[in-house]
């Protein structure tokens, strides 16, 4: 299985012929080192409906006939905007051909700001699971530290896990380390951190805290790929 952070919350996993890309916000995003129209992809998941989030889901979607995958509301207005959806919602789960998605609580909000100034309501924020082969990775969305993060962990092994770290707008380094620990997982790679002045961090010195604390983790710098 391949990993590749594109900057933000945006990955792309690659595992036995399936490509998929969480959060596609290429355009506008000064870490990405990727057009839109050069990702490929079969499943395009979704968080919460920010536009730093959703980002180029409906370009990537049409271009790869992709099939989207976010909560319900925001998948009804992907689907008015021309793109197959399957909506899902929080605590729901869905067997697909590829793995199974559940979507979990997040902390935040989620409203798509458009040019005109107006705010666009998306539904309730998400967290997802996606399990596919023997692993499960789960990424956090934008999301505050919750004590459920702990059910998270009894209820499905989390192989990696991929964690806001930004601050201001989610956690920060040390509550992502306390929910690293709640969420007993086996690695995190930190996400949502240094595009933007107000969310700096440094990724590295929250991968030596975890360290000391016994949690496997690893920076993904924007373009760099890995092997689960």
């Amino acid at each position: 299985m391949q990993i590749r952070f594109h900057g933000q919350s945006c990955f792309e996993i690659h595992h036995q012929g399936h490509k998929f890309i969480f959060d596609p916000f290429l355009t506008g995003n000064p870490l990405a080192q990727v057009e839109p129209q050069a990702i490929e992809a079969d499943v395009v998941l979704v968080t919460h409906g920010h536009n730093d989030h959703v980002g180029d889901t409906v370009e990537i979607a049409q271009k790869n006939d992709a099939l989207v995958i976010a909560p319900s509301e925001l998948a009804d207005w992907l689907e008015w905007q021309g793109v197959k959806v399957h909506p899902m919602h929080i605590g729901g789960s869905y067997s697909f051909d590829f793995g199974r998605v559940k979507l979990t609580p997040a902390l935040h909000g989620s409203g798509y700001v458009t040019t005109e100034k107006q705010i666009i309501y998306m539904g309730m924020p998400a967290g997802i699971l996606l399990t596919i082969g023997e692993k499960t990775i789960y990424h956090a969305g934008d999301t505050a530290l919750f004590s459920d993060m702990k059910l998270i962990g009894l209820q499905q092994q989390v192989d990696l896990a991929l964690l806001p770290i930004g601050d201001n707008f989610t956690m920060g380094p040390d509550d992502a380390a306390l929910a690293a620990e709640w969420l007993g997982a086996k690695e995190v790679i930190p996400m949502h951190y240094n595009t933007f002045p107000i969310i700096e961090q440094d990724p590295y010195a929250f991968v030596e805290k975890l360290k000391s604390r016994g949690i496997p983790s690893r920076v993904l710098e924007p373009g760099e790929s890995a092997t689960l």
